[in-house]
């Protein structure tokens, strides 16, 4: 679509970004053969209006704001797109070289339409490997040529190929030694059971594992029942995590009992599975707060949160790993609260959650449904729950107080005290200057670690400008492939797109009384 339509219009190609949002705009707004309604009527709810819909690029009288008597009144400029925080349209004037938002317009597009030719034309640049294809490049050559004669009004420039010499891109997440290639892990943390109970660190691994385990028969998560007829039960397996503090010391050590959710079928033992977390922008605002009304903020983690969720579906699972009951070993474990790992887990959770607090006076933000407040008098609690972390602010110690005790009788609770540290960011605090900042510095320098990039130098972009990737470099033989397999691409762009867009950089928020 944007190609169709620059190439139609007499713009710059700096438009290319007005178009692309204008084609978004008006995809959301037309039906498709997939779905009845359109995106936007799904979302909002009503019927989107198609009247005020134009033709891009179409040459446009706008009607100035400020001109002399002598002077012309409107202008002549191009419809560029849809403003998206009022209403109107954006136009491009040639002569001052800006776009704005106006209403007051004459648009031409009955002109524009009957031109029947590209006001431009697109100069496409096509970067061609002669190996990925068996036909001669002479052939490849002729065939484009003959559809220039064939039809050369379709075509408006032929394409160019490029000859720039392609470079193999470093290979992140390995360090490079004389054994060969050698796939870095978090903090030497154990991948299976197997590898927990045989290691040098198998006693911390062994406690962990029953107090996850004590949690289980404490909360009365599972019964053991025999095999229904024509049930096969989902399995589970152990996952192992070394909790660090806000200096990257190692804190505790963690073993998760996860159930295998993705065997799970719809509509049979799961229905709904959503449920909200707080936005990390909403933390920030409320951190605003208590830096500039010099609120008081605690900190909670609640123990094992999920088994707190009650199922409403019959949901069976095979015995965990090193803890199956004697004489008991071919029983399954039919669940009757929520488990790490299944579907509906966290919205189980987030629901009983959410009736709790409810309990107690709080009210839930409509627009931020995991940011609760409670308001009495003079006195102002808020809550943020982000899956099972907690933040309490307030201005009233003993109503603080009461909240934990409250939290504290119908879930196993941790008291972290004041916050310092909570998703990763610490958090500084100067209350004599009102001063609070946000770092994720420890969580940089964890991830620059794991993918032997610490020593790096800074750059605008996390990748060598200029690369350009081909099928080429693709593995080959057997051996490359499962060399390629191991190396966490996903991680790296993820932590490559978070470092672009500074959301992990650190920041401050500075506000004076």
């Amino acid at each position: 679509m944007v190609r169709s339509m620059m190439s139609h219009a007499d713009l710059p190609d700096s438009f290319w970004g007005h178009a692309l949002l204008t084609a978004a705009y008006t995809l959301n707004r037309v039906p498709s053969k997939t779905i009845e309604k359109t995106p936007y009527e799904i979302w909002s709810g009503k019927k989107p209006h198609m009247s005020y819909l134009k033709i891009w690029g179409c040459e446009v009288y706008v009607k100035r704001q400020i001109s002399t008597k002598l002077e012309p009144k409107p202008d002549k400029c191009f419809f560029v797109g849809y403003p998206k925080e009022t209403k109107g349209y954006h136009f491009y004037n040639p002569s001052e070289g800006k776009v704005f938002v106006a209403r007051t317009r004459v648009f031409l597009e009955k002109d524009f339409v009957s031109k029947g030719v590209s006001g431009r034309k697109v100069d496409l640049e096509e970067i061609h490997d002669p190996q990925s294809n068996d036909t001669p490049m002479e052939e490849q050559e002729q065939d484009a040529q003959d559809v220039v004669t064939e039809n050369p009004a379709h075509v408006t420039q032929e394409p160019r190929r490029s000859n720039r010499i392609r470079q193999e891109p470093e290979r992140y997440g390995y360090l490079i030694s004389e054994q060969g290639d050698v796939l870095l892990m978090d903090q030497d943390e154990p991948v299976t059971y197997q590898e927990a109970i045989t290691g040098p660190e198998s006693e911390k691994w062994l406690e962990a594992m029953k107090s996850e385990m004590d949690s289980m028969y404490t909360n009365q998560v599972w019964n053991l029942v025999e095999a229904p007829d024509g049930v096969k039960p989902i399995g589970c397996k152990w996952v192992f995590k070394k909790k660090t503090d806000m200096d990257g010391k190692v804190q505790t050590y963690k073993a998760r009992l996860v159930a295998k959710g993705f065997k799970q079928i719809h509509g049979i033992d799961y229905d709904e599975t959503f449920s909200p977390v707080a936005m990390i922008k909403s933390i920030r605002i409320l951190l605003a707060i208590v830096a500039y009304y010099d609120y008081e903020i605690w900190q909670m983690d609640v123990k094992t949160a999920f088994l707190n969720g009650s199922l409403l579906e019959d949901v069976y699972m095979t015995q965990p790993e090193g803890f199956c009951i004697p004489g008991e070993a071919k029983k399954i474990c039919k669940l009757q609260r929520s488990i790490y790992g299944l579907k509906q887990a966290s919205r189980s959770w987030n629901l009983r959650f959410d009736e709790t607090v409810k309990q107690f006076g709080f009210i839930k933000n409509e627009d931020e449904p995991c940011v609760y407040k409670k308001v009495s008098g003079s006195i102002v609690v808020f809550l943020v729950l982000y899956v099972d972390d907690i933040l309490l602010i307030g201005n009233d110690i003993p109503t603080l107080q009461q909240v934990k005790t409250w939290l504290g009788n119908y879930f196993s609770m941790k008291d972290l005290g004041e916050a310092a540290y909570i998703l990763g960011i610490r958090i500084y605090r100067d209350r004599s200057q009102k001063l609070l900042g946000l770092s994720q510095s420890t969580y940089i320098d964890k991830v620059l670690r794991r993918f032997n990039m610490y020593d790096s130098k800074k750059g605008f972009i996390p990748m060598q400008h200029g690369l350009c990737l081909s099928k080429t470099q693709s593995p080959s033989s057997k051996e490359e492939r499962d060399r390629m397999s191991k190396i966490p691409y996903c991680r790296t762009l993820n932590f490559a797109h978070l470092l672009h867009i500074g959301f992990c950089i650190a920041f401050f928020l500075e506000y004076a009384s």
